[in-house]
């Protein structure tokens, strides 16, 4: 797997934890880190999403204080699906039902043994197509291209 991760300043601690798991796990191919220590959420956030959508990364890990302003960011780039998990179930369905191409977490919200259990999880989930979400994805998809 392709995988991105940034984090603004807020984020920095929990992102070079996940990452030095992230650069041991033989799941990942590649790993590509954004950050940059002026970047803020949003340029980050759009960059990272930008690379998931044009095929260059298969997925993305954005870390901020709470998780929730990246999130708003990454979802701004058309075909990106990005979602706030900080718990198993969320992160499940963020994957298996809504497939979800970025996650976000926050520094201030997790603690980084929890979130590298997610994270671990996270790897090996894959969208259901033959589930019943996949239609209302197919709805998400066609609004946001005028369809």
């Amino acid at each position: 797997m392709r995988l991105i991760i940034a984090a603004p300043a807020n984020g920095t601690t929990l992102k070079n934890t996940l990452k030095a798991h992230l650069q041991n796990d033989p799941r990942v191919d590649s790993l590509t880190d954004l950050s940059s220590s002026d970047g803020t959420y949003p340029q980050l956030s759009f960059a990272a999403a930008q690379e998931v959508a044009a095929g260059r990364a298969d997925r993305a890990i954005l870390i901020c204080g709470t998780g929730v302003g990246t999130a708003i960011a990454a979802n701004k780039v058309r075909g990106i699906r990005a979602a706030t998990a900080h718990d198993l179930i969320t992160l499940r369905g963020s994957v298996e039902n809504y497939d979800a191409q970025v996650l976000c977490m926050g520094q201030n919200v997790i603690a980084a043994p929890a979130a590298w259990a997610l994270v671990d999880i996270w790897l090996n989930l894959r969208h259901n197509t033959a589930s019943g979400y996949a239609p209302k994805v197919g709805e998400i998809e066609a609004y946001e291209c005028g369809k």
